[in-house]
């Protein structure tokens, strides 16, 4: 038996099989570190379709990231299958790539669960690299997507790899129509009548004053209680991702337009 193994290393046969398959791997190391390189240009030719259908540029960057972990995946796995095919014949080559993808789906089961729902996520356009999501409970940006994981950046810096198999419910903040500017007044209860109908005549105007302003706010009472004093709330919808921007220039302009007509905040 030690004969015949070292009769085996010692053909040239055995010699030359290692030799293929290191090249095949060589290769596919080769394609694996020029996968970005690749998919930048695949995702390049959407320049020549119309403009309006062209993706957007966090579209385009998550397109770059899964192309090349595909290009990879797939050159290592030519790589493998033609290595084994240095030992055995065609027909019993497919029969194990069979029986391994068999073997392979039951025990990685969350893996392709992974895989599948990452192809989903971005063929739908879920989210993009560079928007501001919601998932699973985590806040940040998103820094990289692939087939298996998202990767998401908190705010307070830490990095968050997600599998996309357990992604089910995805908040986007980047693609909101409209942010929700909310402020609240105080005012005499006396002065209720007049206040409400100045702020419905000025709601109206500060769409044409406010160029974020989308249209006339509401004006209702969330604690539906009247005392000595009202207090009322504006909620106001502004352009999205303007709110917090727009919500100073609101204050100044009501409490502006109550002064001139002589009603005066209360404290």
């Amino acid at each position: 038996m030690p004969d015949l193994f070292i009769e085996l290393f010692t053909t040239d046969a055995w010699w030359g099989d290692l030799i293929y398959i290191a090249l095949f791997y060589l290769a596919a190391f080769v394609v694996h570190r020029l996968a970005r390189l690749i998919a930048r240009g695949i995702v390049r030719l959407s320049r020549l379709t119309p403009r309006d259908r062209r993706p957007r540029p966090e579209r385009r960057e998550t397109l770059r990231g899964v192309i090349a972990s595909v290009i990879s995946f797939l050159a290592f796995v030519a790589a493998t299958v033609a290595s084994v095919g240095r030992f055995v014949q065609i027909d019993t080559l497919v029969w194990i790539v069979g029986l391994f993808s068999a073997a392979f789906g039951l025990s990685a089961r969350p893996l392709i669960s992974d895989v599948l729902a990452g192809v989903g996520l971005i063929f739908e356009d879920t989210f993009a690299v560079g928007e501001k999501v919601e998932i699973l409970g985590i806040e940040g940006i998103v820094e990289a997507v692939n087939l298996r994981t998202t990767w998401l950046r908190a705010p307070t810096g830490e990095l968050y790899v997600l599998p996309n198999g357990e992604i089910r419910v995805v908040r986007n903040f980047s693609r909101g129509r409209f942010s929700i500017a909310k402020i609240t007044l105080k005012i005499a209860a006396a002065d209720l009548n007049q206040a409400l109908l100045i702020l419905s005549e000025l709601g109206s105007e500060a769409v044409a004053l406010l160029p974020d302003l989308l249209e006339p706010w509401q004006v209702i009472s969330e604690s539906g209680v009247i005392g000595q004093q009202m207090e009322l709330t504006l909620l106001a919808k502004a352009r999205f991702g303007q709110a917090a921007e727009m919500r100073p220039r609101l204050l100044a302009l009501v409490q502006e337009r109550l002064l001139e007509n002589g009603i005066a905040l209360a404290s």
